[in-house]
């Protein structure tokens, strides 16, 4: 029978993360307004060096319409050289669990300020062929709101695991965590440690040490994360997310 690990020291990354503090110290985003929208008006865009993009209150997703507010919905444009160089330093998939500051000016190159504030990423589409980036969506992300956020899982410890040495294989099974986060408290990513854990063990999302107005949403927190299977098992299941 699989035991539960033992001596879990499992963490979530937040708000105090170098991580987080310096996508959030060193990258504003520079935005201009969109006044047409349209295939072509996108491929124009994309062809001057700027990314189509759009920014909104995440609850504009929500699936009952009557709570679904069209407030400080934006059609934007940024820069293309100033995105790839952000995804250089915050990569996929942490670049859409890390706040941003946005800044909507009246053009490229203008001084005035539109509007202005943090946002998050939640979709980067890419051309299936190329991996060119087509479009980017963000919510606003402002201190005292609640966003829904996919948290990156890594593991760390592997070096040091029993399990491992003694053969077996990290065998993961969530690769994101679904929060309810405040905006101020997004952990970019969650760490878990299997420097502990033998043949048998496994982490569980019940074990997860995140800030306490971190809500996880999952109807199931016995669910595990990852375990450590004798390498006999038969038929590895992909991870989950």
């Amino acid at each position: 029978m699989s035991r539960w690990c033992r001596n879990l020291r499992t963490v979530a990354h937040n708000y105090k993360s170098p991580f987080s503090k310096t996508a959030s110290s060193y990258h504003t985003i520079q935005a201009i307004p969109r006044e047409c929208t349209g295939s072509g008006v996108a491929e124009r865009d994309r062809a001057q060096g700027r990314i189509p993009a759009v920014v909104f209150a995440q609850n504009l997703l929500d699936k009952d319409p009557n709570r679904r507010s069209l407030s400080r919905k934006q059609i934007l444009t940024t820069e293309r050289k100033q995105i790839h160089s952000i995804l250089k330093s915050v990569k996929l998939p942490f670049f859409c669990s890390t706040t941003f500051s946005l800044q909507i000016r009246a053009g490229s190159g203008s001084s005035v300020l539109l509007d202005s504030g943090k946002v998050l990423p939640i979709k980067v589409h890419r051309n299936q062929e190329t991996g060119k980036i087509l479009n980017l969506v963000f919510v606003w992300a402002d201190d005292g709101t609640e966003l829904k956020v996919d948290v990156p899982v890594v593991f760390k410890g592997e070096e040091n695991c029993p399990g491992l040495k003694k053969g077996g294989y990290l065998k993961s099974i969530r690769s994101i965590l679904k929060y309810l986060c405040p905006a101020e408290h997004i952990p970019p990513k969650i760490e878990v440690d299997v420097s502990n854990l033998d043949i048998g063990d496994r982490v569980c999302m019940r074990d997860i040490d995140v800030h306490p107005a971190l809500r996880l949403l999952s109807k199931n927190e016995n669910m595990p994360i990852c375990k450590i299977v004798a390498t006999n098992s038969e038929n590895p299941e992909p991870a989950m997310v």
